[in-house]
């Protein structure tokens, strides 16, 4: 018997998370005050078999005379013969650190919720067809729990998180020997916005992400802004890829978004790249956010 330590990604990468930051902090919740739902769509590494595709949906809201924000976050993601389903519920309470300037405050957040994966092990072809999990369809539930800060003043922002906290169990399977764990991340992002003339502003970003028994990575992210309805910009990620995004605000309730991902790394011999959609819509509920004015995307 051969017995092997492998580490790798678990959660989800996305190329859009600037535009979703629930996706990685849940003190976001109500940050933006009116109601907000996004859908993103990323197939990574196009043509390579196995390889993740991704569908994430939020929807949060903040409350005209309340500091608290809520929200949710659904996910499905699949990769190989794993398919995993995922729900958690967001809960911010906003801090105003000025009475002078509204734009100032502070988060924190909490989140709770499950993820539910199955692994289908009828779908590989085993070289033993006596292999006793040749036949197997797992499912494994778990709890996790996640927390969250996030600061803003005016034009930057800045926000760290731990959003799944727990270290629970991959595979749950008797009959097989398993220590593979979720492993805990940790978020730290930042941007600023700095208008260059009354039609064109700049907004550089980036996220540090620290994985438990995993190197550092990072991305650095650069989005220019035109008549405050384009954004076209690009990202790099530390040993993956090179980034291109669209951003479009159709109108004041929707906008639309697209990434590219050049992969740099020896996957690029095996795919090309991969693709990331996302739309969003906004409104305001009279009951909800009558008399506040909401921030603009970027």
């Amino acid at each position: 018997m051969v017995w092997a330590n492998s580490y790798a990604q678990q959660r989800p990468i996305h190329s859009l998370y600037m535009f979703d930051p629930l996706l990685l902090n849940p003190a976001y919740a109500g940050t933006q005050v009116q109601l907000s739902g996004t859908a993103i769509y990323r197939n990574q590494w196009v043509n390579f078999p196995g390889a993740p595709k991704t569908f994430t949906a939020t929807a949060h809201s903040g409350f005209r005379k309340s500091p608290v924000g809520v929200g949710f976050l659904a996910t499905n993601d699949k990769i190989g013969i794993h398919s995993e389903n995922s729900l958690y519920l967001l809960y911010s309470y906003k801090i105003q650190l000025s009475q002078f300037d509204k734009s100032s405050s502070i988060s924190f957040g909490l989140q709770g919720g499950f993820n539910n994966l199955k692994s289908d092990f009828t779908k590989l072809n085993p070289k033993d067809l006596a292999d006793p999990f040749a036949s197997v369809v797992e499912r494994n539930m778990s709890w996790n729990f996640g927390a969250g800060v996030y600061y803003r003043k005016k034009t930057f922002y800045a926000g760290l998180s731990i959003p799944y906290i727990m270290n629970n169990k991959v595979m749950d399977l008797e009959d097989l020997t398993s220590i593979a764990k979720q492993s805990r991340y940790y978020y730290l992002t930042m941007g600023y916005t700095h208008k260059v003339s009354k039609n064109l502003k700049i907004v550089p970003s980036t996220l540090i992400r620290v994985q438990e028994t995993a190197p550092l990575s990072f991305d650095a992210n650069l989005i220019v802004v035109i008549h405050e309805t384009v954004g076209l910009g690009g990202s790099y990620r530390l040993g993956d890829s090179m980034v291109g995004m669209f951003e479009l605000q159709l109108n004041e309730n929707f906008h639309v978004g697209y990434a590219y991902d050049f992969t740099t790394s020896d996957i690029r011999l095996y795919s090309n790249g991969t693709h990331e959609i996302m739309i969003n819509y906004r409104i305001k509920v009279s009951k909800w956010h009558k008399g506040v004015e909401c921030p603009s995307y970027w």
